[in-house]
């Protein structure tokens, strides 16, 4: 005999002398997926979505395994801050080079070697520090890492070639891209601290090789959502394409604002007393970033990218003065958390429109050269910042120091709008 369908049958009940249907069907069915929902319905997405997260997360470790590994062993931080330096530099003339091997042969022939090359050169690291080699052996090894491909790229590129006829999806997975960057660089140099510490201080530079590898490996094994290669392009360098050179300049004074800002925020932790907690405070600048840039890419975009730009520089350069404020005016570091978190809420908008307005800009055939590009500006801009943020927390105060971000802000937003000027 056939069993009532419990699931969509409604229950009757009597109640005084009312007759009262109740239906349990689940309405979830009835609506309609959310943005990130139907993002991942496509077929190769969340294959290549996992893969380019592991591969991801070693960015945030490499630097912090290889400071705790150098300084422990050869007991100089001056050393240790040298050699990952050098690869900081390596890494900005090489990316864009082997980004441009990725637009021309493939991301799968030229991400899989490179790859395998990175993780050689922070094993032959390993190995140079373990064994005492000289000083220069840490260099050259360190600086072969530089080769690691810029899987954050090749992942935009991909969403850009599968969503090419969707703006509002591409928006949608430009601002997934963005909370992912924050959520790898946040975890990163968590999970870098815990292995070296916990275990033995090679365990972060082991981990994050076989990370590396192992995320890449599946990454490029995803060949249906794979862009065509352009092995015969005629399309011009994205450095001499329309509007690039202002958007790079505008990205080194916002990998400044990164830069200076962690600098400043671990020397007035260490001033007060609470250096142990600097990790913590800019994990929650890193966690308002990431929030924000998920809620926003929920959001249908209002105007095209060029309009949201400016605006999202300003929103910018105004809410980091909140740290400036807190820090001068309380001197108390839970009230700075706060304030960075606040001030987090407006970098990732930031980084998602400037994304975006790269992958206009960008000559086809170029796309995952001209993304390292704007990568390889925010790297040669935390440099800066860092530098920079670091003399003035050293030479003026910490407090002081919260003035390089803003400026660094509202210096890109005044090329910003210079550009904009002299454009029309």
């Amino acid at each position: 005999m056939p069993q009532p369908d419990l699931q969509r049958a409604p229950f009757y009940t009597v109640t005084a002398d009312a007759l009262v249907a109740v239906d349990f069907a689940s309405r979830r069915g009835d609506r309609p997926p959310g943005p990130y929902r139907r993002l991942f319905t496509r077929p190769g997405t969340r294959a290549f979505t996992a893969g380019n997260l592991l591969a991801r997360l070693p960015m945030g470790m490499f630097s912090v395994s290889a400071v705790v590994m150098i300084a422990g062993a050869r007991g100089s931080y001056a050393l240790a801050g040298a050699v990952t330096a050098t690869g900081l530099a390596a890494t900005a003339l090489v990316a864009p080079w082997v980004a441009r091997l990725v637009d021309r042969y493939g991301q799968a022939r030229v991400a899989v070697p490179a790859a395998l090359l990175a993780a050689l050169g922070s094993l032959a690291l390993l190995l140079c520090v373990h064994h005492g080699a000289p000083d220069w052996t840490l260099f050259a090894a360190y600086a072969a890492t530089a080769t690691t491909p810029n899987t954050g790229g090749m992942s935009r590129a991909r969403w850009a070639h599968l969503l090419r006829d969707s703006p509002e999806a591409l928006h949608t997975a430009n601002s997934f891209e963005q909370a992912a960057d924050e959520l790898c660089f946040m975890l990163g140099p968590v999970l870098a601290a815990f292995l070296c510490g916990a275990f033995f201080p090679e365990a972060g530079t082991l981990v994050g090789a076989a990370l590396l590898v192992t995320g890449v490996l599946v990454f490029a094994a995803q060949r249906s959502t794979e862009p065509p290669p352009h092995r015969r392009t005629t399309a011009r360098s994205p450095l001499r394409a329309a509007g690039m050179p202002p958007l790079l300049a505008g990205c080194l004074a916002t990998g400044a604002v990164f830069g200076a800002t962690e600098v400043v925020t671990i020397a007035f932790a260490d001033a007060h007393g609470h250096r142990a907690a600097a990790g913590a405070v800019l994990a929650l600048q890193a966690a308002g970033s990431c929030a924000a840039g998920l809620a926003y890419g929920a959001l249908k975009p209002s105007g095209p990218a060029e309009w949201r730009h400016p605006w999202c520089l300003a929103a910018m350069a105004a809410l980091l003065t909140l740290p400036l404020l807190a820090a001068a005016l309380s001197g108390s570091l839970p009230l700075l958390a706060l304030a960075l978190f606040v001030a987090g809420t407006a970098t990732a908008p930031t980084m998602i429109t400037t994304m975006a307005l790269v992958q206009e800009r960008t000559p086809e055939g170029r796309l995952n050269e001209g993304m390292t590009l704007a990568v390889t500006g925010l790297l040669g801009g935390i440099a800066c910042g860092s530098a920079t943020g670091g003399w003035v927390a050293e030479h003026v105060s910490p407090t002081a120091g919260f003035g390089v971000p803003v400026t660094a802000a509202a210096l890109a937003l005044l090329i910003r709008l210079g550009h904009q000027t002299l454009s029309e």
